[in-house]
């Protein structure tokens, strides 16, 4: 059933298609009556009756009343050149016959060329000197033409109205009143036409353009090759009619027309009923819409073509349109001129439609494959970087990218080409210049050669650097020479040589940084889960006292507190790297919030063996920042204070005003060396100075207000000197 809907679909095309191209190229033919076409002589007929029949030529009146145009007698007489040269011509054109008589002592041959070249060169110097001889010469010319086109018009009278016995008329001509008849006005007509002499008028000419007239072009020095315009010789005189003229119908269909005028109507009904066949298809068509063809893009041809890119495809589809025209007009030929009496013509109509279903199948499915792969924008996005066009503008923008190598490559074309060409022309024309052109080669070319090797030897090199860089060797640098496009090249290659090694290195400690993680989470997760595990087994004994049940149970709740504080910490720097956390700013007193974090800590910092020292500016510091988040940020420097300040020392807390930024201090001298250790890493989760591990702490305190400052475009650094570690916390203030 699909397939059945598929073909039936494409005839219908098929079918306006047809239609569209035959009304196309023959609705102004098959439109009119068969008469009024080009198909029949009748329009012959009238142009040519006026001059065979109505008013032919006076022949003697036209002799009598030539004229000869003083341009007619110059180009005559300069024909062949000035007097001197076609004397010179005629001199040279006879000196070897008379030579050659003279070496065969025919006296009498050379007296008669002699004669004949005297003769010849009299009637020349006559030309230039005598106007009357000249303007007679020409005159005879022209009456020759005439005759010989009176002649031609008697020929063709008898053939004219012996091809067209079937017409008869009663015309009157408006000028002279005289009125001209032919053939049985009574008889039916066929065909019928009337001019009143007021609206409609027969215009017959009286030259006829079809007889004829061929002038005479032997290059004798009588005729000297004139050519003559028939116009200029016969003036033409249109005459006007009245009347009537009509065509038999009996004696038509005697005619050789009649086939023709058969065949006509017979072509005619044909076109008219393929015309509404085409209509009936365009409704059709309309009324089943949407139009869709089903395709099997799996098809050997779909499925390679579906591969290529659009506009080549485009160029396919282009390409099939213009096939499928061709075969349209060849179709429409055949269909408004074949006469449908031999098998050969149907085999080549039938052929055609094949063609043009064969056309219009693959058009169309490949412009319904070509609208499903360009549906989209990001479709046609993808489909159009990977045009044939595109790829082609892209080359052509890179070949511009660098103008000097452009100039320099064109330069030495130009030069190979100049040089090539100078060392032709040096040898072959110029023998006297082989000096200068083998000084110039020693002084240019060579030099210029010399360059040219050198730029590949670097280009060479700059290469096989490329290459080791490609295979890991990344040590060896590659030399920039001079200041040219390879140079600034080489350039280019070494700094994207650095980039590569210090990718490379930080991979490697990205790895690094990845293992340790894994480690130090697994260790701090474990370390509070492994407490919990084994104290619920100590919960299963019975024979524990009330005091022991309780004191295990106090310790399970810390470690699952502390193993809850470690998850949710991870969650919380997660969410903050990844940026899925929304802040809630507002306009914040820092030095309030400052005092706040100091205040829930004071405890703490009172049992610690350290002393606090706070300064805070007693200016108003307002910023524009989440609080409770800002919050988390005081609270985990102060807490990553209190556990790793070294006993017995200080602890130096600030804020205060610097330019337009708030600047948060707080130093402290480290309960455990840090040595040699990256200050980067410390910003790490789960990095701590603690390397055994043995405090508490999720080790994501500052990776989680490095997070938040970020978040709030602040900055947070890290200094080490020695033992002493200090943290820098700056945010824009607010007015």
């Amino acid at each position: 059933m699909r397939k059945f809907k598929n073909i039936l679909i494409l005839s219908s095309i098929c079918i306006i298609l047809i239609g569209a191209m035959t009304l196309f190229e023959y609705r102004h033919q098959f439109m009119n009556n068969f008469f009024e076409s080009d198909r029949s002589d009748y329009s012959n007929y009238t142009s040519r009756l006026g001059a065979l029949v109505l008013n032919p030529m006076d022949t003697d009146k036209v002799r009598r009343n030539i004229q000869v145009k003083n341009k007619e007698i110059e180009d005559y007489r300069h024909y062949n050149g000035s007097l001197s040269e076609q004397i010179s011509d005629i001199n040279v054109h006879y000196k070897e016959k008379i030579a050659e008589a003279k070496d065969a002592k025919a006296t009498s041959v050379v007296k008669a060329l002699t004669a004949e070249r005297d003769k010849e060169i009299k009637k020349i110097t006559k030309t230039f000197e005598d106007d009357k001889y000249v303007r007679a010469q020409i005159k005879k010319l022209k009456i020759e033409e005439i005759d010989r086109y009176a002649k031609n018009l008697e020929e063709d009278k008898q053939e004219f109205l012996n091809n067209f016995d079937y017409v008869a008329y009663e015309l009157t001509d408006l000028s002279t009143g005289q009125t001209y008849t032919h053939g049985n006005m009574q008889d039916p007509a066929l065909y019928t036409q009337k001019y009143d002499g007021k609206q409609q008028v027969l215009e017959l000419p009286g030259i006829d353009d079809e007889s004829s007239w061929t002038t005479s072009n032997d290059m004798t020095t009588e005729s000297r090759g004139i050519s003559y315009d028939l116009t200029d010789i016969v003036p033409s005189v249109s005459h006007s009619y009245k009347g009537e003229i009509r065509v038999s119908k009996t004696a038509f269909q005697n005619s050789p027309q009649y086939q023709e005028y058969q065949s006509f109507y017979i072509h005619k009904i044909l076109l008219i009923a393929l015309w509404i066949l085409s209509v009936i298809a365009v409704l059709a068509l309309v009324r089943n819409r949407p139009l869709k063809i089903n395709v099997n893009n799996d098809h050997f041809l779909f499925h390679t073509i579906h591969k290529w890119p659009i506009d080549i495809r485009l160029a396919i589809i282009g390409v099939s349109g213009m096939g499928m025209i061709m075969d349209l007009f060849i179709l429409s030929d055949f269909l408004a001129n074949s006469s449908f009496t031999m098998l050969a013509e149907y085999f080549k109509i039938m052929i055609a439609i094949l063609i043009l279903y064969l056309f219009v199948w693959f058009i169309t499915a490949q412009l319904q494959l070509l609208i499903e792969d360009m549906n989209t924008e990001e479709k046609r996005l993808s489909a159009y970087k990977k045009t044939l066009c595109f790829r082609i503008l892209e080359g052509i923008r890179y070949l511009f990218w660098s103008m000097s190598l452009i100039l320099q490559a064109m330069a030495l074309l130009i030069f190979i080409f100049l040089a090539g060409v100078g060392f032709a022309i040096a040898a072959l024309y110029a023998n006297e210049l082989i000096g200068i052109y083998f000084f110039l080669f020693i002084t240019v070319a060579i030099p210029t050669i010399i360059i040219f090797l050198h730029r590949i030897s670097y280009i060479n090199e700059i290469m096989k650097q490329t290459e080791e860089m490609v295979e890991g060797r990344l040590n060896s640098e590659i030399k920039v020479r001079g200041r040219s496009v390879f140079a600034k090249h080489a350039a280019n290659l070494n700094r994207l040589r650095e980039g590569v090694r210090i990718s490379l290195s930080e991979q490697a400690k990205s790895e690094r940084l990845k293992t340790e993680l894994i480690t130090n989470v697994s260790h701090d997760l474990r370390t509070p889960l492994t407490s919990i595990i084994t104290y619920t087994d100590l919960l299963k004994n019975p024979d524990l006292s009330e005091d022991e049940r309780n004191s295990y149970i106090a310790i399970l709740d810390k470690k699952s507190q502390r193993l809850k504080t470690l998850i949710e910490d991870l969650f919380e720097v997660s969410k903050m790297t990844s940026g899925n956390i929304e802040l809630q700013k507002q306009k914040v007193d820092l030095n309030q919030l400052l005092q706040q974090a100091l205040g829930e800590h004071e405890e703490d910092m009172e049992k610690a063996d350290m002393t606090f020292r706070v300064h805070i500016t007693d200016e108003i510091v307002m910023a524009y920042v989440d609080g409770q988040k800002w919050w988390r940020v005081l609270d985990n420097l102060i807490m990553n204070a209190l556990k790793y300040t070294m006993e017995g020392t200080r602890v130096y807390i600030s804020l205060e005003k610097v330019g337009q930024d708030a600047q948060f201090v707080i130093k402290n001298i480290t309960k455990y060396e840090l040595g040699d250790q990256n200050i980067e890493e410390l910003y790490e989760r789960f990095k701590r100075a603690d390397a055994s591990r043995h405090t508490d702490g999720s080790g994501l305190g500052l990776a989680i207000a490095q997070s938040i400052v970020d978040l709030h475009g602040g900055r947070m650094e890290i200094t080490v000197d020695g033992d002493l570690f200090k943290v820098t916390v700056t945010v824009p203030i607010v007015s």
